[in-house]
Protein backbone atom coordinates (compact mmCIF):
# COMPACT_ATOMS: atom_id res chain seq x y z
CA UNK A 1 0.00 0.00 0.00
CA UNK A 2 1.49 3.34 -1.00
CA UNK A 3 1.82 5.37 2.82
CA UNK A 4 2.22 8.25 1.30
CA UNK A 5 -1.28 8.41 -0.61
CA UNK A 6 -2.86 6.73 2.52
CA UNK A 7 -1.46 9.29 4.93
CA UNK A 8 -2.77 12.15 2.64
CA UNK A 9 -6.36 10.89 2.37
CA UNK A 10 -6.40 9.90 5.76
CA UNK A 11 -5.81 13.33 6.56
CA UNK A 12 -8.51 14.85 4.10
CA UNK A 13 -10.89 13.00 5.50
CA UNK A 14 -10.08 14.49 8.70
CA UNK A 15 -10.51 17.42 7.66
CA UNK A 16 -13.59 16.36 5.98
CA UNK A 17 -12.92 17.41 2.67
CA UNK A 18 -12.55 15.93 -0.78
CA UNK A 19 -9.22 16.06 -2.91
CA UNK A 20 -9.35 15.26 -6.59
CA UNK A 21 -7.16 12.70 -8.64
CA UNK A 22 -5.01 15.04 -10.26
CA UNK A 23 -4.10 16.46 -6.39
CA UNK A 24 -3.35 12.89 -5.27
CA UNK A 25 -1.41 11.15 -8.29
CA UNK A 26 1.66 13.34 -7.76
CA UNK A 27 2.44 11.48 -4.47
CA UNK A 28 3.12 9.12 -6.54
CA UNK A 29 4.80 10.36 -9.38
CA UNK A 30 1.86 10.04 -11.49
CA UNK A 31 0.57 11.65 -13.99
CA UNK A 32 -3.47 11.44 -15.33
CA UNK A 33 -2.56 12.58 -18.60
CA UNK A 34 -1.54 8.50 -19.25
CA UNK A 35 -4.28 6.11 -19.24
CA UNK A 36 -1.71 3.58 -17.34
CA UNK A 37 -0.94 5.96 -14.61
CA UNK A 38 -4.76 6.19 -14.04
CA UNK A 39 -5.50 2.77 -14.25
CA UNK A 40 -1.84 2.85 -11.66
CA UNK A 41 -3.88 5.31 -9.10
CA UNK A 42 -7.14 3.53 -9.10
CA UNK A 43 -5.57 0.06 -8.33
CA UNK A 44 -3.54 2.02 -5.38
CA UNK A 45 -7.12 3.58 -4.29
CA UNK A 46 -9.14 0.53 -4.57
CA UNK A 47 -6.09 -1.57 -2.05
CA UNK A 48 -6.25 1.50 0.42
CA UNK A 49 -10.11 0.44 0.52
CA UNK A 50 -10.27 -3.13 0.59
CA UNK A 51 -7.40 -2.41 3.39
CA UNK A 52 -9.82 0.00 5.40
CA UNK A 53 -12.92 -2.55 4.44
CA UNK A 54 -11.06 -5.58 5.82
CA UNK A 55 -10.28 -3.69 9.42
CA UNK A 56 -13.97 -2.59 9.52
CA UNK A 57 -14.17 0.90 8.37
CA UNK A 58 -15.53 2.85 5.76
CA UNK A 59 -14.11 2.91 1.97
CA UNK A 60 -11.78 6.02 2.75
CA UNK A 61 -10.64 6.34 -1.10
CA UNK A 62 -14.48 7.85 -1.28
CA UNK A 63 -12.66 11.60 -0.29
CA UNK A 64 -10.57 11.29 -4.23
CA UNK A 65 -13.13 12.45 -7.00
CA UNK A 66 -12.91 13.59 -10.25
CA UNK A 67 -12.90 17.22 -11.08
CA UNK A 68 -15.31 17.22 -13.51
CA UNK A 69 -18.57 15.28 -12.17
CA UNK A 70 -17.25 15.69 -8.30
CA UNK A 71 -17.76 12.12 -7.81
CA UNK A 72 -15.32 9.04 -7.54
CA UNK A 73 -14.32 7.21 -10.79
CA UNK A 74 -16.17 3.99 -11.93
CA UNK A 75 -13.76 1.49 -10.14
CA UNK A 76 -14.96 2.77 -6.49
CA UNK A 77 -18.29 1.68 -7.19
CA UNK A 78 -17.08 -1.62 -8.82
CA UNK A 79 -14.81 -2.10 -5.74
CA UNK A 80 -17.58 -1.23 -3.22
CA UNK A 81 -20.32 -3.85 -5.11
CA UNK A 82 -17.45 -6.44 -5.12
CA UNK A 83 -16.69 -6.08 -1.28
CA UNK A 84 -20.46 -6.09 -0.95
CA UNK A 85 -20.56 -2.64 0.58
CA UNK A 86 -22.73 -1.38 -2.38
CA UNK A 87 -26.16 -3.31 -3.51
CA UNK A 88 -28.05 -0.20 -5.12
CA UNK A 89 -27.48 1.61 -8.30
CA UNK A 90 -28.07 5.48 -7.07
CA UNK A 91 -24.04 5.77 -7.03
CA UNK A 92 -24.39 9.49 -5.76
CA UNK A 93 -26.47 8.66 -2.89
CA UNK A 94 -23.83 5.62 -2.34
CA UNK A 95 -21.21 8.22 -2.41
CA UNK A 96 -22.60 10.64 -0.17
CA UNK A 97 -23.57 8.41 2.52
CA UNK A 98 -19.95 6.83 2.13
CA UNK A 99 -18.19 10.21 2.30
CA UNK A 100 -19.92 10.99 5.31
CA UNK A 101 -19.40 7.45 7.23
CA UNK A 102 -15.16 8.24 5.62
CA UNK A 103 -15.56 12.19 7.64
CA UNK A 104 -17.13 10.88 10.32
CA UNK A 105 -15.13 8.03 11.28
CA UNK A 106 -11.93 9.75 10.61
CA UNK A 107 -13.10 13.03 12.71
CA UNK A 108 -13.84 10.97 15.81
CA UNK A 109 -10.63 8.76 15.44
CA UNK A 110 -8.99 11.59 15.46
CA UNK A 111 -10.28 13.28 18.45
CA UNK A 112 -10.05 10.28 20.50
CA UNK A 113 -6.34 9.92 19.27
CA UNK A 114 -5.96 13.85 20.45
CA UNK A 115 -7.18 13.06 23.69
CA UNK A 116 -4.52 12.71 26.44
CA UNK A 117 -4.16 9.62 28.30
CA UNK A 118 -6.26 8.92 31.61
Amino acid sequence: MHQEIYQRIKAIAIDGSVSTYSEISPLANLDMSRQTDRTKIGEMLGEISTYEHQHGRPMLSVVVIHRDNNMPGEGFFKLARYLGVYRGNDDFLFFINELRKVHDYWQETNSEEALPPN
